[in-house]
C-alpha cells in the first residue's frame, strides 16, 4: 500500500479499503436458492390472486356472492384482514425478503385458525386448506435445502 496524503490507497483486491467503488463478485447462488426463490415468486403471484378476489368481493364485484355490506360484521372483517394481509404477503414473498416470508406465513396461519376454529365465518374448502399447508411444507422444505447447500 502507498499513502497519498491522508488517504490510504489499496493496491491489490482484498487490501484495505481503497478510494475505488466498486462491488465484489457476488457469491454464486446454489441450484436451491434458486429453486427457492422461483418458488416464493410463484407463491406470490397465487397470494395476489387471492388478494384481488378478496378486494373484488369487498367491492362486490364477484357475480353471485352477497353484497358485502350484507355480510355479518366478523365475514366483513375477516375479508378486509386478508385483502391487506394477502397483498403485504406476495410483496413481500415477490421481494424474496425475510420479511415477506413472516408475513405470509401470517396470512397463512390466520386462515388455517379461522378454517379449523370458525368454519361458519369463512367457508374454506378442504382442498384449499390442504394446498396451502403443503405449500407452507414445500417452502420450509427449500428453504432447508437451500440453507444445507449453503454451508
Amino acid at each position: 500500500m502507498r499513502k497519498v496524503g491522508r488517504i490510504t490507497r489499496g493496491s491489490a483486491v482484498g487490501d484495505a479499503p481503497g478510494d475505488r467503488i466498486e462491488r465484489r463478485a457476488a457469491a454464486p447462488k446454489s441450484t436451491w436458492d434458486t429453486v427457492l426463490v422461483w418458488f416464493m415468486r410463484l407463491t406470490a403471484l397465487a397470494w395476489l390472486a387471492k388478494s384481488v378476489f378478496s378486494f373484488a368481493t369487498i367491492l362486490d364485484v364477484v357475480p353471485g356472492h352477497r353484497p358485502f355490506a350484507l355480510e355479518p360484521f366478523g365475514r366483513q372483517a375477516a375479508l378486509i384482514y386478508f385483502a391487506v394481509i394477502d397483498a403485504n404477503a406476495a410483496i413481500g414473498l415477490w421481494l424474496t425478503s425475510a420479511w415477506g416470508g413472516v408475513v405470509w406465513l401470517l396470512a397463512v396461519t390466520s386462515m388455517l385458525t379461522l378454517a379449523v376454529l370458525t368454519p361458519q365465518l369463512l367457508q374454506t374448502p378442504l382442498a384449499l386448506v390442504l394446498a396451502e399447508s403443503s405449500i407452507v411444507v414445500i417452502y420450509f422444505v427449500f428453504s432447508w435445502l437451500a440453507a444445507q447447500e449453503a454451508r
